[in-house]
């Protein structure tokens, strides 16, 4: 079972992305970028959804450290967050995100398309 880690400050948030995944992947969750960079290499996730607005660290500061691990660098990294200002998609795939989706999650199969294609690209 392919292993997904939900880095997300909001209970509510990680409680749905939980609800929607768990059936098919193993979820670790953390609720902060320092959490994330210290449990990751021990739990190495097959993929990360990264929040952007966590609290002492955002998710391009998680991402930009997470490069730099060579444990944690080839790991795909799907940006999850409530910033969908024009230009922000642009912005996070050019800081290194591998894809960029917006919250509140309201179509499910987007999410779930996304991370399977992340885990299944094609040859």
């Amino acid at each position: 079972m392919a292993r997904v880690a939900v880095v997300e400050d909001n209970a509510d948030n990680r409680l749905l992305v939980r609800a929607i995944l768990e059936d098919e992947f193993e979820v670790t969750e953390y609720e902060t970028g320092a959490e994330a960079l210290e449990g990751l290499p021990a739990e190495l996730p097959d993929l990360v959804l990264l929040d952007i607005s966590l609290p002492g660290m955002d998710g391009t500061e998680v991402l930009r450290r997470m490069k730099e691990d060579e444990r944690l660098e080839s790991v795909p990294v799907v940006a999850l967050t409530a910033h969908a200002m024009a230009g922000d998609r642009e912005r996070f795939l050019a800081a290194g995100f591998d894809e960029y989706l917006t919250k509140p999650i309201v179509d499910e199969s987007v999410l779930m398309g996304t991370i399977r294609r992340h885990l299944n690209p094609d040859p």
